[in-house]
């Protein structure tokens, strides 16, 4: 089992296994025990969703501390390992591996935000030479989306005996499979700025999705947003907006060596936000197939997404000077 007794003996292991170092995360867990108790103290409901009748901390304890659980939850986040086998390591039944992440998870979510998803007045600028792109110091924003396999979901039958198709609005005909989708867009230096919520793959183009989300309008006048082919056709629906797409070719019109050079440049620069992807890869519970409630992705997303941006700030990605 990762415990943090354990851990400290090896502490080589632990970017592998929990996705940072012993000491960052002796930083974070002073983070995460404050956000949790100010959590569990205003909550007026218990766990599962019933009036609480007892302060928070009372009745039963949990075998791990709060710590150790912390640990768990990262552990399960980086390997996404089954909660029988992640019961098997803690000695502990499938419901009570499921009790601890849910509580540790929904703190995690609480602790996370990010900065393009505050008010414009509160939202931090980018201005030294550092975080800006010298041929683009107007962008803002680097917009992807990201796609994770799903289980099929299962039809389900109404009252009236017709059966609801769940499964259609999940087939990605491309991926040719069940999907989830996920809309990030980051700054220059790769910090994730906003993370959408969960949708359907089949049934959201990554177009649609920033449609949906309407994130470009939260850009100020003097800033832009940088994106790949994929969002051919945005610059219609926001004509007053700065917007960096490359060139894409169409039936008879081949794209010029021109055009050529100007998408290769742009994706030279582009290139940070597949930098951030890779980070987000790194937690498996983001690659493999996603076995639980579909739900549930959107705050697990938010939650790596907001372990990725404290891994960004410590180490920042390399950056590159296009040639």
């Amino acid at each position: 089992m990762v415990t943090y007794e354990k851990l400290r003996k090896k502490p080589q292991v632990a970017k592998s296994l929990i996705g940072m170092s012993l000491v960052e995360f002796d930083n974070f867990y002073v983070e995460f025990e404050t956000a949790h108790s100010e959590r569990l103290v205003s909550s007026t409901t218990t766990r599962r969703k019933k009036k609480r009748q007892r302060a928070a901390g009372a009745g039963r304890k949990h075998k791990y501390d709060l710590r150790d659980r912390l640990l768990m939850t990262l552990f399960w986040l980086k390997a996404y390992t089954t909660y029988e086998l992640l019961g098997f390591f803690y000695d502990l039944n499938k419901t009570n591996i499921e009790d601890n992440l849910n509580l540790v998870l929904e703190t995690l979510e609480r602790m996370t935000s990010f900065n393009f998803e505050r008010p414009k007045a509160e939202r931090k600028k980018l201005h030294s030479v550092a975080e800006v792109m010298d041929a683009f110091p107007d962008v803002r924003l680097i917009i992807d989306a990201k796609e994770q396999r799903v289980e099929r979901p299962k039809n389900k039958k109404g009252k009236d005996g017709s059966v609801q198709d769940r499964q259609k609005p999940y087939y990605s005909g491309k991926k040719k499979t069940h999907t989830i989708k996920n809309q990030a867009a980051v700054s220059p230096t790769g910090l994730i700025e906003h993370a959408s919520a969960s949708v359907p793959g089949g049934a959201n183009h990554d177009l649609n999705l920033l449609r949906q989300t309407d994130l470009l309008s939260n850009l100020d006048d003097d800033e832009a947003a940088m994106m790949d082919k994929g969002y051919d056709g945005i610059a219609a629906d926001y004509p007053d907006k700065k917007l960096y797409l490359p060139f894409k070719a169409r039936r008879n019109h081949p794209l010029t060596e021109e055009q050529k050079a100007y998408n290769r440049f742009l994706a030279k620069y582009r290139i940070v936000v597949e930098h951030t992807m890779a980070q987000l890869n790194k937690f498996q519970v983001l690659v493999q197939r996603f076995r639980h409630q579909l739900t549930r992705h959107s705050a697990i997303f938010r939650v790596v997404c907001g372990l990725v941006n404290r891994r960004i700030q410590l180490r920042p990605l390399k950056l590159y000077s296009p040639a």
